[in-house]
């Protein structure tokens, strides 16, 4: 049955999980000095402020929820 055959699997192991250490592309790509020098600043997010990014998603969600209530009112 497909009970024993779960069972079956759990002891031989077959689902052993993720591997153990991660890898990151972006570590890799990059020397350990470049990390020692980045200076993170929360309200300057990659050219925007959170306040820039926080209406921008803002308005994003606004309209999936009206994109979803017009499908479920029109089809």
């Amino acid at each position: 049955s497909d009970y024993q055959q779960l069972g079956y699997n759990l002891r031989i192991n077959l689902f052993q999980g993720g591997p153990l250490k991660s890898r990151s592309l972006m570590k890799d790509s990059y020397t350990p000095d470049v990390f020692q020098k980045a200076v993170i600043d929360p309200r300057h997010w990659h050219g925007r402020t959170i306040n820039e990014l926080g209406r921008w998603y803002e308005k994003y969600f606004l309209d999936l929820n009206v994109q979803k209530a017009m499908k479920e009112k029109y089809g």
